[in-house]
């Protein structure tokens, strides 16, 4: 019994959703720094110059947070019974293994014990660059990648539908100056996957100048599929904009009814 009491108890402490208060627990808070000084430390660890002559710090400090990651990973795993999700299943912490989090989490630690073990620059390069994803560690101590995530649920299919529109957008307008700039820009337009990247350049409004069209009709259609990308930016952003206006309503109806019940 004292065993389930201490694992709920840290359950409470680790995962934002079980607390009764609103906020971070002071381990989450915690881990928090501890997670940005860490893809800190990865990104500057990129620059020779600052590196040199401090490379036993650099592995000493970043043997610490491999062992501290590694130890809350064990935490969680330990605590998955706890888990609404995990409880419903046969094996709550096999379950819990192949969540997104909990992928996260393996992710985060597995570069500090691949990287000891790396002899070749590339594969060591490789999963030293890895650790600066551990910021996505963040997601679990915020709402906001909920939200996040519901939004995008919500518009799953309207978001498919303007991605399907995009890849016709991009094949039309490839094709329209394939035949248009083909006989006189080959290298650039010389085919229809050749003309790709403009289409792709051109709808996104980015606009790079390295391929443009110089006939009376390639400039035609380029202005065409230059309208085209204003409308194909616009509509995804209409989208995403009232799905999260919604899961945010949803949210703050959700906080008034839990603190109605509280008070």
């Amino acid at each position: 019994m004292a065993s389930t009491t201490l694992r709920h108890q840290v359950y409470c402490e680790l995962d934002p959703a079980a607390r009764e208060h609103r906020g971070l627990s002071l381990t989450n808070k915690l881990l928090v720094v501890l997670i940005i000084l860490a893809s800190a430390q990865a990104i500057v660890e990129t620059e020779p110059t600052i590196v040199a002559g401090r490379e036993e710090l650099f592995r000493s400090t970043e043997l610490m947070f491999g062992l501290i990651f590694s130890v809350e990973y064990l935490a969680r795993l330990w605590i998955a019974p706890e888990n609404p999700y995990c409880s419903k299943q046969r094996y709550p912490r096999l379950s819990y293994v192949f969540t997104p989090s909990a992928l996260i989490d393996l992710a985060a630690i597995l570069p500090t014990l691949l990287s000891m073990g790396m002899t070749g620059a590339l594969f060591l390069r490789f999963f030293r660059v890895l650790r600066i994803f551990r910021l996505a560690k963040l997601g679990r101590m915020s709402s906001a990648w909920s939200d996040l995530a519901a939004a995008l649920h919500s518009r799953r299919y309207e978001l498919m539908l303007t991605v399907m529109l995009a890849g016709v957008a991009i094949l039309v307008s490839s094709t329209m100056l394939y035949l248009a700039e083909g006989g006189v820009q080959p290298d650039k337009f010389g085919s229809i996957p050749r003309s790709f990247w403009w289409s792709v350049v051109t709808l996104t409004t980015v606009g790079y100048g390295d391929a443009f069209p110089v006939t009376a009709l390639g400039k035609v259609f380029a202005g065409v599929v230059a309208i085209m990308g204003i409308g194909l930016i616009a509509i995804p952003s209409g989208i995403l904009a009232s799905a999260f206006s919604e899961t945010l309503q949803r949210r703050r109806q959700r906080e008034l009814e839990r603190d109605k019940k509280t008070n």
